[in-house]
């Protein structure tokens, strides 16, 4: 059984740990209202941004050519080269963030053979895939925290070369949204853009006439310019995502562990005082008995003497 000196120096660590826990789940609630606040500035742009490329795929006179109206349904499934852009944190200590957006990750890549390329975020992620010796195609050197429209013109536009290039015929994207205190791994297809594949297999509704649509200087040239804004804009709401997603995921941890903590300092602290109780006691015991063997020593040389 653990002395009460012990006890008291497990009770002042775990309050040491408390202490880190509880400053890092003060720093993710700061950190997770500024990322929802980016993620509300961001959201009228790409959706605004969707309705255009609705709106002119709607208009397209026939005959248009362009990259993003080629149908790569054509390709069998399993001849299609896929392109993976993996979301992760650059460290853990956020409960099953990192492991749920890997295991959704390493479903979908282990099923595609050897036709795939990975696009990693996060030095978890390239921690994870360089120790399985999984080859990454492209590593974007810059931490996952603050994301920034930088950051999602960059990797868009190394996505798009590939693209562009015919390396890769379908790309998708994994990473973690958040709703409330609940966060939920997808997976979703970037490109090619299902919105433009569905508006050109649905005819006009009847009696939905065409408006006069005016694009200047072609049609393709419009294409060009509004859906790599869009695949930036998907990108870097994807980046804020992760970014709320695993402050969330990190204050539910650090609150989880500083319930524990509460829990283990509590079990501690009864621990130490029973033991601390029952030193007393014995104290108090062999004080009250030294005193009883005392008085006897005392009563039995009063007999000798008086004898």
């Amino acid at each position: 059984m653990a002395t009460i000196k012990e006890i008291r120096d497990r009770i002042d660590s775990v309050n040491d740990t408390r202490k880190i826990t509880n400053a890092m789940y003060l720093i993710s609630s700061t950190k997770l209202r500024k990322a929802k606040k980016m993620l509300e500035d961001t959201e009228p742009f790409f959706f605004a941004t969707r309705a255009m490329i609705s709106r002119v795929v709607r208009h397209l006179p026939d005959g248009v050519e362009n990259i993003f109206l080629e149908n790569w349904q054509d390709i069998p499934e399993k001849d299609r080269r896929r392109g993976y852009i993996i979301f992760t944190d650059d460290k853990g200590l956020a409960g099953a963030y990192n492991h749920n957006v890997l295991k959704l990750a390493e479903e979908h890549i282990l099923s595609d053979g050897d036709k795939w390329k990975l696009f990693v975020i996060g030095e978890v992620g390239r921690f994870h895939f360089a120790s399985k010796n999984m080859n990454i195609e492209e590593s974007f050197m810059f931490t996952s925290q603050n994301p920034t429209l930088h950051r999602a013109r960059k990797i868009a536009a190394e996505i798009l070369d590939y693209y562009y290039e015919r390396k890769l015929d379908e790309i998708y994207v994994v990473y973690t949204t958040v709703h409330g205190n609940v966060c939920e791994t997808r997976f979703e297809k970037l490109l090619p853009l299902d919105i433009i594949t569905d508006i050109r297999k649905q005819p006009l509704p009847p009696g939905v006439m065409r408006e006069e649509f005016l694009m200047d200087p072609s049609p393709s040239a419009i294409l060009d310019n509004i859906v790599p804004n869009y695949i930036t804009g998907f990108i870097y709401g994807a980046l804020v995502e992760a970014f709320c997603s695993v402050q969330s995921a990190r204050m539910m941890a650090m609150d989880s562990a500083n319930k524990n903590a509460e829990k283990m300092i509590s079990n501690l602290k009864r621990t130490y005082n029973r033991q601390r109780q029952a030193l007393i006691t014995q104290e108090i015991t062999e004080v009250v008995s030294g005193a009883k063997a005392l008085k006897r020593s005392k009563e039995a040389k009063k007999k000798r003497s008086k004898s």
